[in-house]
């Protein structure tokens, strides 16, 4: 595999990865909730799964699901309804206040625990990665190389893109928290995050395979 193979998969996966989904709302949420450090528990729940469907993937066991419809939408299907939870709880929440030490919500601590097994089910709840990465793994895989060493090479570039780029949307919201705790906004941001997680629930389950 050669370096510029590496960097044209880096780049690859960035793109793919930082566009906004639900995995990436979720970050953003999580930012604002509780702030970037205790959102690295997200991160690695996201991560987690993430290298589950690449294995899947790489396994070869990904063109099995893509085959199977039943399979395929069961799991869209649960996605989009767990979004779609998220995004009434979120929205009919009563409003959060800020902390005046930290910027995020002074909501109930959360543990690790939990906000790792949130990020996990969103993240799950996406059968199209597995689509993705079904279809990008042989396009950077060399026949004529060892096959075990190139696909643990893309696993982990893929591992360390996906970390990067959950925290980078977490950083955007503790961000944006700080810049709009002292305004009438702050008021309406759950209203808004609800809103837009039962939107991305509903866009999952309309949307085609």
């Amino acid at each position: 595999m050669s370096f510029n193979f590496i960097v044209l998969y880096s780049m690859t996966i960035f793109i793919a990865s930082i566009i906004p989904g639900p995995s990436m709302l979720l970050a953003l949420t999580h930012g604002m909730q509780y702030g970037v450090r205790k959102t690295v528990s997200s991160a690695l729940g996201n991560v987690s799964v993430t290298l589950l469907q690449a294995s899947i993937s790489i396994a070869g066991l990904g063109t099995i699901l893509i085959a199977s419809e039943t399979i395929f939408h069961v799991i869209k299907w649960v996605g989009a309804a767990y979004l779609i939870f998220m995004g009434i709880r979120i929205f009919c929440s009563s409003n959060m206040t800020f902390s005046s030490g930290n910027p995020g919500f002074s909501a109930k601590s959360n543990s690790g625990k939990k906000m790792f097994l949130r990020a996990a089910v969103v993240t799950a709840g996406n059968p199209k990665a597995i689509v993705f990465f079904t279809a990008i793994f042989p396009q950077f895989i060399d026949p004529n190389s060892a096959y075990l060493s190139q696909s643990l090479i893309l696993l982990g570039i893929g591992a360390l893109i996906a970390f990067a780029c959950f925290m980078i949307y977490a950083m955007g919201g503790q961000k944006i928290i700080s810049l709009f705790s002292k305004t009438n906004i702050a008021r309406f941001i759950n209203k808004i995050i609800g809103g837009t997680f039962i939107g991305a629930g509903i866009g999952l389950a309309a949307s085609n395979k």
